[in-house]
């Protein structure tokens, strides 16, 4: 099929959408709009119409679009080196290293491309550690209703059915426990566990955090069991919650041996980290793994930038993550299906006594960008450069949808 030119050198949106159709695995379902460009909170689509983003690419864009102090970077680096390989040094990725260990407390890291991938190289490490005591220290304690990835490794410890049924056989020696409770993580670790997986809050399970009591007992049997004890931060950490890593809500913190973390650290370029400390790095040898684009100058260089720009903005997340919740609590005040708002800085949820997928699709009508997790968990994750006004829109987007619900009547199971 020939693809037809526009005038202003971009296919017309009816082609993109034909060559995706007959070109492309059909595994998304996508939402009828052709983005086409981005400034700051905005989207913008092939028509010209405008949308205030307050999903930024499942968290990818936290500086939002087309910010200034990146694309510079960007400009400036494309122009000398995009890739080399790990053969090699280039200035960028050790200064880096040393700036997420600086944050995070722990001691090195490994540089990946995406968060599954970071996954994938953190269960290696836990395999290794446990095998260097023990041929059958290999099991791994994970979370009910968590997400960890797509790969076949992180969808093994990824404690939703819907994602594993179609790929099993799985990786092996795996148990999943709730989430807060501590008696049932008591009970699933023992000499035989490598390691313990925990979402500080759990993103794709519905914007749900882990009580600070609960991740303490994690790390006290990972150390009484010589377990090494994995944050995934990949969705709630670099600054989503007002913190840089999520685990730095808790006072003191409570430190993992391993961190993972993706999403925003390269705004938008494929850019994922392994945080690990002494104890957990020394697992991993000489030749026992590595990735041929992960850590490259390009992406490296912009996430310095990002994690400078992130230092100014760990307030303003804070504080405007606050006035968020507080005008959804106020709209939920007013409409009975709405059963609790949710979460920290920048991550936000927003369950619902009814489905919400609909409610998505309207807003995307009224120029709101936002998804739905667990069926009825609408999720927020705007760009770090949010301000109160857009907040406000959005808040004011939501009313109008949310008067036009009509809830269950009592006694009435809700669809």
């Amino acid at each position: 099929m020939a693809l037809a030119s526009s005038s202003t050198g971009t296919p017309p949106v009816e082609s993109v959408i034909e060559l995706e159709r007959d070109y492309l695995l059909q595994n998304y379902s996508r939402y009828p709009i052709v983005v086409r460009r981005g400034k700051g909170c905005w989207l913008y689509d092939a028509a010209g119409r405008r949308y205030l983003d307050l999903i930024s690419g499942i968290g990818v864009n936290a500086l939002g679009h087309a910010h200034p102090r990146i694309l510079r970077v960007l400009r400036e680096q494309a122009g000398l080196l995009i890739h080399c390989s790990n053969l090699y040094y280039h200035d960028y990725q050790a200064p880096l290293a040393k700036q997420l260990a600086e944050r995070s407390g722990l001691h090195r890291c490994f540089f990946c491309n995406s968060g599954t991938e970071a996954m994938e190289g953190a269960l290696k490490m836990i395999r290794a550690h446990g095998r260097r005591i023990h041929p059958e220290k290999y099991e791994i304690v994970s979370l009910e209703n968590s997400f960890h990835g797509r790969t076949l490794g992180a969808l093994s410890v990824t404690g939703q059915e819907k994602y594993r049924r179609d790929f099993e056989p799985l990786l092996g020696g795996v148990r999943f426990v709730p989430g807060n409770d501590e008696a049932a993580l008591e009970a699933a670790v023992s000499e035989r566990t490598a390691g313990i997986v925990l979402e500080w809050i759990q993103g794709e399970g519905g914007v749900v955090p882990l009580r600070v009591e609960y991740a303490r007992k994690a790390r006290e049997l990972a150390d009484r069991f010589d377990a090494l004890l994995l944050f995934d931060e990949i969705q709630c950490g670099l600054g989503r919650t007002g913190r840089y890593f999520a685990y730095q809500l808790a006072e003191p913190p409570v430190l993992p041996d391993i961190a993972v973390v993706a999403k925003p650290l390269a705004c938008g370029l494929p850019l994922g980290a392994i945080l690990a400390n002494e104890k957990a790095a020394s697992t991993i040898g000489p030749g026992m793994h590595g990735s041929t684009f992960g850590g490259g100058p390009l992406a490296c260089r912009v996430a310095l930038e990002f994690l400078d720009i992130l230092d100014g903005q760990l307030l303003h997340i804070h504080t405007a993550g606050g006035y968020f919740r507080r005008e959804l609590c106020e709209l939920a005040r007013h409409h009975s299906f709405v059963r609790e708002v949710r979460g920290f800085g920048l991550m936000v949820g927003v369950e619902l006594s009814i489905p919400g997928k609909e409610l998505v699709v309207e807003a995307l009508k009224e120029g709101l960008l936002i998804n739905c997790t667990q069926e009825r968990v609408l999720r927020f994750l705007p760009p770090y450069v949010i301000t109160e006004p857009e907040l406000e829109r959005a808040v004011k987007i939501l009313g109008k949808l949310f008067k036009k619900v009509k809830p269950p009547e009592i006694g009435e199971p809700a669809p």
